[in-house]
């Protein structure tokens, strides 16, 4: 039997738990480091490193979020759309608190309906967990204005989505991005069946393999 292919596999996997350990420690994980989304169309930037594209419209930061998002996009970009639609609602509180409570009815209405969209759990988990990072304790924020996502916790509505989804590998990834600072045994679980999907993956598998060094 040839071992080779399994090696390489586990080799994998060490790397991409160091890799996001390395991630972890180099600022908060969700906000910090761009997810890779090819061509595909997410909201307007420039460099995070640099700046936003600040001349962006806050008004219609609600509006061009869920249109991305309610377009059927694929895991990686809806992650990537939330990063910078958080780090855009930073600025103003009025429009961080309406994304949100817009996210938040939007998954709850699937519930009401008898039809609950794993996505739209998704999305409001991911963007919950992402406002902690970038609004939540230790971080400066309007002058004491609350963050709006206190009450949700994250990781939580993402593990619901994941129930409802069934096997996804990009969005065990953002679990295992979100677990980061949280429960090792957690996250490490999630990194694995993250690495379970690159084969099948190619953007995913390059997200994986990059360690965020952007």
């Amino acid at each position: 039997m040839n071992s080779r292919p399994f090696v390489r596999y586990a080799i994998s996997i060490g790397a991409i738990l160091l890799g996001l350990t390395t991630v972890a420690q180099a600022g908060p994980p969700l906000i910090c480091h761009a997810i890779e989304i090819g061509q595909a169309k997410s909201l307007p930037w420039v460099d995070f490193n640099r700046k936003a594209s600040w001349d962006y419209d806050l008004k219609n930061l609600t509006r061009d979020t869920l249109a991305i998002l309610d377009s059927g996009a694929p895991v990686l970009v809806r992650m990537e759309t939330l990063r910078r639609a958080t780090i855009y609602a930073r600025q103003d509180p009025h429009v961080a608190k309406e994304l949100i409570t817009r996210l938040q009815a939007r998954a709850a209405d699937s519930d009401a309906a008898g039809h609950p969209d794993a996505l739209a759990w998704f999305d409001l988990g991911y963007l919950a967990a992402a406002y902690r990072q970038w609004i939540g304790p230790g971080t400066p924020y309007f002058k004491g204005e609350p963050n709006p996502a206190t009450d949700l916790d994250g990781y939580v509505l993402i593990e619901k989505a994941l129930t409802l989804r069934g096997q996804d590998p990009e969005m065990e990834f953002a679990a295992a991005l979100v677990t980061l600072r949280g429960s090792e045994g957690d996250h490490q679980d999630h990194a694995r069946k993250a690495v379970a999907g690159v084969k099948t993956d190619p953007l995913l598998a390059q997200n994986l393999a990059s360690g965020f060094n952007r």
